[in-house]
């Protein structure tokens, strides 16, 4: 088991690379846009980087955010004053609390009965047949010593997180892999060579370079057939 402090040491790390991968950030929420509408709930919101990338969302009224740990509550209300935090999990919400819509952007794979997560938000969303987004690690043969020190139990393919979201009681609106190229950039660096954190110039490099590209392609002419992510997008029903 991680020891608290190396815990939080790894985490730093992954949120200073994303702190650098902007078009990334970017990338994911427009994957989102057309199911965020109006009131939106975000667990696992960190430091509010995504956050703050739905917040600029035009059809986004209102953001409430979901966190557990203490240290990036500080930072989501350092960066989002006036956005509402919920300090713990779903299970903290208001009785009866319901949103037009849910998002978990790399949350997924740190909880490890995941399954009655879906429930616990299908059962929120379900009165307004809110849309659940859903962005996890994917592949299990990707799982890496990095993935255990963030605290990941699994990662996902596409049959998996369908047939979690199904049983669940939610019907599917979309399922695809997400970054073909980041897949094998993980193979090499974390599964092969098995580094332990970001090299930050290299994150700056593949968000500028090659993730642009990259998503526009998966964008506009096909959604390939393996990725880094697995991107589902599900309706309460």
């Amino acid at each position: 088991m991680n020891k608290p402090n190396e815990a939080a040491a790894t985490e730093d790390f992954e949120f200073a690379a994303l702190s650098e991968a902007e078009n990334y950030r970017r990338a994911i929420v427009s994957e989102f846009a057309p199911f965020l509408k109006d009131r939106i709930l975000e667990i696992g919101a960190g430091i509010g980087q995504i956050s703050q990338a739905i917040l600029q969302l035009p059809d986004v009224r209102e953001l409430v955010g979901v966190e557990p740990d203490e240290r990036f509550q500080q930072g989501f209300r350092q960066r989002l004053p006036e956005t509402r935090l919920v300090e713990g999990t779903a299970a903290n919400l208001a009785p009866g609390e319901t949103f037009n819509g849910a998002i978990m952007v790399n949350v997924l794979e740190h909880i490890e009965h995941d399954f009655d997560e879906l429930v616990r938000l299908h059962d929120i969303l379900r009165p307004s047949g809110g849309h659940i987004c859903l962005l996890v690690p994917a592949r299990q043969e990707l799982y890496s010593d990095l993935d255990a020190h963030f605290g990941h139990f699994r990662r996902y393919s596409r049959t998996d997180l369908r047939e979690k979201l199904l049983a669940a009681g939610f019907t599917i609106r979309r399922v695809d892999y997400f970054n073909f190229i980041g897949y094998f950039a993980w193979l090499v660096r974390f599964r092969l060579m098995r580094g332990m954190s970001f090299d930050i110039n290299q994150v700056r490099l593949f968000d500028r370079r090659l993730l642009p590209v990259g998503h526009w392609i998966e964008s506009n002419v096909v959604r390939p057939p393996i990725g880094q992510s697995v991107i589902a997008v599900a309706t309460a029903v």
